[in-house]
């Protein structure tokens, strides 16, 4: 039987019914990076912020869910990294150790924890998704308000103010997706 028509396992990712191999590891790894650059140029200023609304946070949650958690710190890593080296892919085609660097480096860690939730089956049911992006999303901005608080030289009540209560609603949102996208795809593959 093929692999893409195999049963799941509960330890396996969206990304491991491809076939393994490390060209396949090296092209996905490539490939959530550049998604993470290309979801960051949809980006959309916050008045009087200086993080604007982007889908930057929702593709480093959906590669570290389809990736497993390896594959997904380092694809956010190396976006992180090109994006520090020049690479124009960061929020609004912006390079280098901006003010919303933390954001960045919550993906590093949110990535990392979802894609091994997901390696538990965390993305195979709705109920359990939510409960992983809604973490996922919260690490991200335990990273990044303070951070933004520190680089920006705000008090933490503005950092919070200008970094995490205007995105709630987005993020619902973005959860909300990912809750119907990730569990619909595996049903898919169990077809």
């Amino acid at each position: 039987m093929s692999t893409a028509t195999a049963p799941a396992h509960p330890r396996e990712v969206l990304a491991d019914l491809l076939p393994a191999s490390r060209v396949r590891d090296i092209a996905l790894v490539l490939g959530g990076a550049a998604l993470t650059g290309l979801a960051a140029q949809l980006s959309v200023p916050v008045p009087g912020s200086p993080v604007p609304v982007t889908g930057q946070t929702f593709a480093a949650l959906l590669v570290g869910t389809t990736l497993g958690a390896s594959r997904g710190l380092f694809s956010l890593a190396l976006y992180a990294l090109l994006g520090l080296a020049g690479v124009p892919w960061f929020a609004g085609g912006a390079s280098g150790a901006t003010v919303t660097f933390g954001y960045i480096l919550g993906m590093f860690l949110a990535a990392t924890v979802v894609g091994a939730l997901a390696r538990r089956g965390a993305d195979r049911s709705v109920l359990r998704m939510a409960g992983a992006m809604l973490l996922g999303e919260a690490i991200i901005y335990a990273i990044g308000v303070p951070y933004l608080a520190f680089s920006a030289d705000m008090s933490f009540s503005a950092a919070i103010a200008a970094g995490l209560t205007p995105f709630l609603i987005g993020d619902a949102l973005k959860a909300a997706l990912a809750m119907g996208a990730l569990p619909t795809a595996w049903k898919l593959v169990r077809r």
